[in-house]
């Protein structure tokens, strides 16, 4: 029988690291295992260990550079374009709150929470709250209106609307913006 794991997480939260131990771990007790990088921007295959090198697999990125697809489709950092996309989207920026809620709790440190390429807003077109809305956290009741203007969103109206008293309970978050 074979078993696997799905490792993802937003960058630099330590998937890599943890395939790295897991297959030591996995070869230790006399498993095979197989290791398949499936991110672009993870250059830093194979990954070091103390007795041994270990491999991946499979590596996407042997058949496709990030950096190729950055300029391709002008892209910016890991392959997105434009933080500021998700004020267009209720979920994705209260998901995109609590990814930053739960980092800032979880480490303990002082945190800079960044709304990046503002400059890039206009491409998006008008957002249905002012910038301060966004940045600012005041209110975020208003997110649960704007859900019943798109019917498959609507029905997470419930989830969001705790969601976002959840967020606002804390009183931690606020973004700054960035216009390189």
């Amino acid at each position: 029988m074979v078993f696997g794991q799905v490792v993802i997480g937003p960058p630099g939260s330590g998937e890599t690291t943890y395939c790295n131990g897991m297959s030591h771990f996995l070869e230790f007790i006399g498993r095979k295992v197989a290791v398949i990088n499936l991110d672009p921007a993870n250059d830093a295959l194979p990954y070091p260990l103390q007795f041994f090198r270990y491999e991946c697999a499979v590596n996407i990125a042997d058949l496709i550079k990030l950096s190729d697809v950055m300029v391709e489709h002008s892209l910016g950092p890991n392959g997105v374009k434009c933080d500021i996309l998700i004020c267009s989207d209720p979920a994705k920026y209260v998901s995109a709150l609590l990814l930053s809620l739960s980092t800032m709790i979880h480490m303990d440190l002082p945190h800079i929470n960044v709304l990046s390429t503002i400059d890039l807003i206009q491409n998006y077109g008008k957002l249905a709250f002012n910038l301060d809305f966004y940045t600012d956290m005041e209110d975020l009741s208003y997110l649960v209106n704007e859900l019943d203007q798109d019917p498959p969103s609507a029905k997470f109206r419930k989830l969001t609307k705790e969601l976002c008293g959840v967020i606002e309970d804390y009183s931690l978050l606020s973004l700054t913006t960035l216009d390189i």
